[in-house]
Order: C-alpha cells, then sequence, then structure tokens
C-alpha cells in the first residue's frame, strides 16, 4: 500500500472521485426507517426524507430487559438498517472488527460495512449470542466474510487479542471500531458503588485504550479508527455521572490519539450520538419514566435509530475521508454538540 506522503497516482484519484460520488448516494440511501413510507423512498434515492415522519415516536411502552439486553426484544424493535440499508462498494476489500457488534448502532455499521464490502469481525458479549447469530448472518447474505468473537472485554488479556484473532480470520484489519459500552442510571453519586464506577470505566475506556493499542500495529497506512463517543460527553445527563465522565475521556483519546496516528497515515474519529433506540436504554440505561418519553425533548420529538448513524460510520471509515481525523460527528436530532 502506497505510503500517505506520495503523489497520488491517477488510478487512486479515480478510485477516491468514484468512492466519494459513491457515498452521496448511500447517504441518500442508508438511513430509512422500516415503516410503510420508508418503503416507499427506498423507491428512489434522491427522495426526501422528512426525519419527523416515519420513524417510532413516544411515548414507548414501559419495558426493561436484565443486562446487557437484546434488540430482537424490544418493543418497538430497533431499526438497524436490515431491510433498508444499500451498499455502493465504498468499502469494498476493507477488514473491519467493531466492537458490540451485535445489536444498536454496533449492528447498523456492521451491516453497512458488509453491504459496502468488508468483511465483518464483531465482539459482544455471550448473553447476546442471539442478536450476535442474526448479524453474522446478515453479513454473510452481503456476500461478507463474519468472524463472532464473544468476550467480554474487561478482560485486558481477551480484550487485546482481539485485533489479532480478527487480522488472522479476515486476512487483515484495517478498520477498528470501538463502540462497545455500559450504562446504568443512578440518581446520584451515592449510588455508585466502586464496583459499578469500574465496570463502566473498564467497558468504556480502559477497553478502547486495549483494543486500539494492540491493532494500530496490525493497521496499515490508510486504515481508520472510529470511536462512538456521546452527546454526554458535552451536556451530561443528571443521571449518567460515570458513563458521562467516560464518553468525554473518548472525546479527549480520539483527539490526542489523531496527532500521534497521523504519522502513520491512520485516521482517528468519533461519533457522539444522542438518544438513540438501543439495548442499552432498557437494560438500566434509562429510568421507567425516561425510557418511555426517550427524545421527546429533541427537536425532532423522538430517539434515532441505528440505521441512521450507518452513514457516519461508513464515512469515517472510507476513503473519502482521506482529510478527516481528529473530529468528532455529532448526531443528536438538533439538540446537543458538537
Amino acid at each position: 500500500m502506497c505510503g500517505i506522503d506520495e503523489p497520488q497516482s491517477a488510478d487512486r484519484r479515480r478510485v477516491i472521485q468514484h468512492t466519494s460520488a459513491g457515498l452521496a448516494a448511500a447517504l441518500a440511501w442508508s438511513a430509512l426507517p422500516l415503516t410503510a413510507q420508508a418503503s416507499e423512498r427506498v423507491s428512489s434515492s434522491s427522495a426526501p426524507t422528512d426525519p419527523r415522519q416515519g420513524f417510532p415516536l413516544p411515548p414507548f411502552k414501559a419495558q426493561s430487559q436484565p443486562w446487557p439486553g437484546l434488540a430482537g426484544r424490544m418493543e418497538p424493535v430497533p431499526d438497524h438498517g436490515e431491510n433498508s440499508y444499500r451498499g455502493h462498494g465504498l468499502l469494498t476489500g476493507r477488514k473491519a472488527l467493531i466492537t458490540g457488534g451485535d445489536s444498536g448502532i454496533g449492528r447498523a455499521a456492521a451491516i453497512a460495512y458488509a453491504r459496502e464490502g468488508a468483511d465483518v469481525a464483531i465482539n459482544y458479549l455471550p448473553a447476546e449470542e442471539d442478536d450476535a447469530r442474526a448479524v453474522v448472518e446478515l453479513i454473510r447474505k452481503a456476500g461478507r466474510k463474519a468472524v463472532a468473537l464473544p468476550g467480554d472485554l474487561r478482560d485486558e488479556a481477551f480484550c487485546t487479542s482481539l485485533p489479532q484473532r480478527a487480522s488472522k480470520e479476515m486476512g487483515g484489519l484495517d478498520i477498528v471500531v470501538s463502540n462497545a459500552a455500559r450504562q446504568q442510571s443512578h440518581d446520584s453519586i451515592l449510588e455508585i458503588d466502586s464496583t459499578a464506577f469500574d465496570w463502566t470505566l473498564k467497558t468504556n475506556l480502559y477497553a478502547m485504550f486495549w483494543l486500539v493499542k494492540a491493532a494500530i500495529p496490525l493497521m496499515p497506512a490508510g486504515s481508520a479508527i472510529v470511536c462512538t463517543a456521546s452527546v454526554n460527553a458535552y451536556d451530561p445527563s443528571e443521571n449518567l455521572l460515570d458513563y458521562s465522565i467516560t464518553k468525554a475521556g473518548i472525546v479527549a483519546f480520539v483527539k490526542s490519539l489523531a496527532k500521534q496516528m497521523s504519522h502513520r497515515g491512520i485516521r482517528v474519529n468519533a461519533v457522539a450520538p444522542g438518544p438513540f433506540w438501543t439495548p442499552l436504554q432498557v437494560s438500566g440505561g434509562q429510568t421507567q419514566k425516561n425510557l418511555e418519553k426517550f427524545g421527546a425533548d429533541t427537536p425532532l420529538g423522538r430517539p434515532g435509530q441505528p440505521a441512521e448513524l450507518a452513514p457516519i460510520y461508513v464515512l469515517l471509515a472510507s476513503s473519502a475521508a482521506t482529510y478527516v481525523t481528529g473530529q468528532v460527528y455529532g448526531a443528536s436530532g438538533g439538540r446537543g454538540q458538537p
């Protein structure tokens, strides 16, 4: 692979031009929700999509699941792009590792990456096997290799083994998405004991550090690292103290690491979602009161669906974003930063 300081060849310029054109089309296609209105919109990539209509709206049914929760048991079931995402070859031949790839944002990224032409390895907790099997099947239906890597990221040895295992199974590694997270609602700092605090920091911060550090030596110039931060990094929720600490840490990690990795030709960015309808919310991430009105306080009056984030994760991994590094991309329905 050519170094980033070498002159662009005519072939590479054509690839980037093709990728940029394909990306524009993909952004129009990829985030359509699973409703009757959405089915009609899928027929035309140029049709405008009203962000206020055709998406599940609060109030939501009271519901709870034991941690870590399963997307398949949520009401309504989140839209990860299973029936709507259309690929355009933006990641053809790429090799991606995604933590938390069984459900929520990680699942949406896994589906999109596979349909854009990448082989995908997903990590998840053993309790999430049912969701993970569905994702593996979707990746394979897209004609790509799927690698399942169950295990707990709080175990340093397991976490640091993931990049090597993924690279061996797929024949390389050039995209890493550190996405897995723990979110638990607590009304007061007095309710958070050291065990709970450690669990959140190990899952959200330590695992990201271990994973990325182990992956970098395997990643060639042109690779991409994408981390999942949160609107809570900028506007912390009262009931998510420890979670907000970790998400602010992710933003700082990405901005600092991007400067280091520029010398290797590896881009590092983050996505900072607002309220998104994922198992995090129904498995202790929100109170029942907050869950029923989840997303209602955004200007769009609803939570986002994971499929609506997929185009951002594709962009940040693709060759269309060669000048994008150290950035945080927000998607919060009109509220918050960045």
